[in-house]
């Protein structure tokens, strides 16, 4: 209660804000609405609450860190064993139990991880963050630049994609793509006159 009386005597002191609407009906409104607050001490700097998010939003089934050994039949990798004192300990598994238990975390298809609801809900997302944007006299977004695969390979592994396997001089093309072909509408079929 007294968080939101403070911010509430905050919001009808600051006349900086742009409001959507009648500024007296708007603060009405949430002044009867009942506040859920949750304050948490606060994040050190931008790159820790990315990475604080990171942790739950990119993780990934096993770190390439905990896999110790890969032979021709079986895979070595380490674990926590939270049931014995979150002991550190190792396993041995044959590769296809290793990619069975691996494809237990892949997602569904469609299936998302954060999902957005008010201004930020997917129908219309990019007409109501324009309008936001105008509102408040900010530069439109800029549209994303798109990196190629290649470049991103390139850049996180070191390796060129279109190098010759073979010789490691030659540069291959791609010639034919499939997907290419899944999406691509079928030509019409134009019949050539026999020749007289």
């Amino acid at each position: 209660k007294m968080y939101k009386a403070m911010f509430m005597e905050g919001l009808e002191k600051d006349s900086s804000i742009t409001w959507f609407g009648d500024k007296n009906s708007i603060l009405k409104a949430i002044r009867f609405k009942k506040w859920n607050v949750y304050a948490k001490a606060p994040f050190g700097s931008p790159d820790r609450v990315v990475e604080y998010l990171g942790r739950y939003t990119h993780k990934i089934a096993i770190t390439r860190h905990r896999i110790l050994e890969v032979n021709a039949t079986q895979i070595r990798f380490s674990y926590k064993d939270y049931a014995d004192g979150s002991k550190t300990k190792q396993m041995l598994l044959t590769h296809q139990e290793f990619l069975r238990r691996f494809e237990q975390h892949v997602l569904p298809k469609r299936f998302v991880k954060i999902r957005h609801f008010g201004y930020l809900r997917l129908q219309g997302k990019g007409e109501r963050l324009a309008l936001i944007r105008s509102k408040l006299n900010m530069e439109p977004e800029k549209p994303k630049v798109k990196i190629p695969f290649q470049i991103r390979m390139l850049e996180k592994y070191g390796r060129d994609i279109f190098k010759c396997p073979c010789c490691k001089t030659g540069r291959m093309t791609v010639i034919f793509n499939t997907r290419d072909r899944a999406n691509r509408k079928p030509k019409p079929i134009r019949s050539t006159p026999a020749p007289s």
